[in-house]
């Protein structure tokens, strides 16, 4: 899988490929994957945009995850994410619902924020509970998800649960490390990807990781030892942690970037989706004391 991973993603996204023929490539690899059994998928909307809602057989109806895809905020859809949010539904037993939210260059930021705010707002007023609702996502989903739950806090809007986040890009103007390879990402698609998304915005306000983040609801993170994002990862965890945020991290050793994308496919992803299906099922388990946070 690595190798596959290597030879049929990584050389279509890079810099010189146009963006619509990565949305198409990412959508045609990753249609095989298998499913997750026993989930049922349901096309919808939420806040105003597509999204895809997986409902695990005899889960917990009062549990819900707004789950936010990677693709460096140009690629990535509910359809290429199918296996993993399936796989995490099963796991966790809550109700995955994976926005289709805009992407750039069409729309840059804060397009794409506006959609997993609205979206998770809509989740409230359908009758979600802060408290049994998490927001995860991968890559740039990751950026978005902490993103989002920084300016519910400091809106003082009800927070979330817990923050699930998977190779998470946290630095959108970041430097990566030249000795350690890795078989998708390339600096030079992450930097096109980043202009794309940014443009004109404030550079403050794409830096989550430089961001006051005391008050955050606890959060989960799996990062591959073999990824460019690692470093990241783990500095967002120190400075979490230091700010009295209960972090959970897992570095995956021998995986590479979204290996958790392979549930279904390879033992090891299979069992990281699992792990972290598990962790937010717990953090959103129906506990009458539970405080609601915001």
């Amino acid at each position: 899988m690595r190798a596959g991973v290597r030879g049929l993603l990584r050389p279509v996204l890079g810099p010189r490929v146009p963006v619509g023929v990565q949305r198409r490539w990412m959508t045609l690899v990753t249609a095989h994957t298998p499913l997750a059994e026993d989930v049922t998928i349901r096309p919808g909307r939420l806040g105003r945009r597509p999204a895809e809602t997986h409902v695990p057989d005899g889960g917990d109806p009062g549990a819900a995850i707004l789950y936010l895809h990677g693709g460096g905020f140009t690629t990535g859809s509910p359809a290429t994410h199918r296996a993993l949010a399936g796989h995490l539904a099963a796991a966790s037993g809550a109700t995955v619902h994976v926005l289709d939210y805009r992407l750039a260059p069409e729309h840059p930021y804060p397009a794409a924020l506006e959609d997993v705010l609205a979206a998770y707002w809509e989740l409230l007023d359908r009758g979600a509970t802060p408290a049994r609702t998490a927001v995860a996502g991968d890559s740039a989903g990751g950026w978005l998800a902490l993103t989002a739950a920084l300016w519910l806090r400091d809106s003082g809007d009800p927070a979330p649960a817990a923050l699930g986040l998977i190779s998470p890009w946290l630095d959108l103007a970041g430097t990566w490390p030249a000795d350690r390879t890795d078989a998708m990402l390339r600096p030079s698609w992450l930097r096109r990807c980043a202009r794309d998304f940014g443009r004109d915005a404030d550079p403050a306000e794409l830096a989550p990781l430089e961001a006051d983040l005391a008050g955050l609801p606890p959060i989960t993170m799996h990062v591959g030892s073999e990824e460019i994002l690692l470093d990241d990862a783990v500095r967002l965890a120190h400075r979490a942690r230091a700010a009295g945020v209960p972090v959970d991290l897992r570095r995956l050793d021998g995986l590479w970037h979204v290996a958790h994308a392979s549930a279904g496919l390879v033992t090891a992803s299979t069992a990281a989706v699992t792990s972290l299906g598990a962790s937010l099922g717990a953090h959103l388990a129906d506990r009458e004391d539970r405080p609601v946070t915001g």
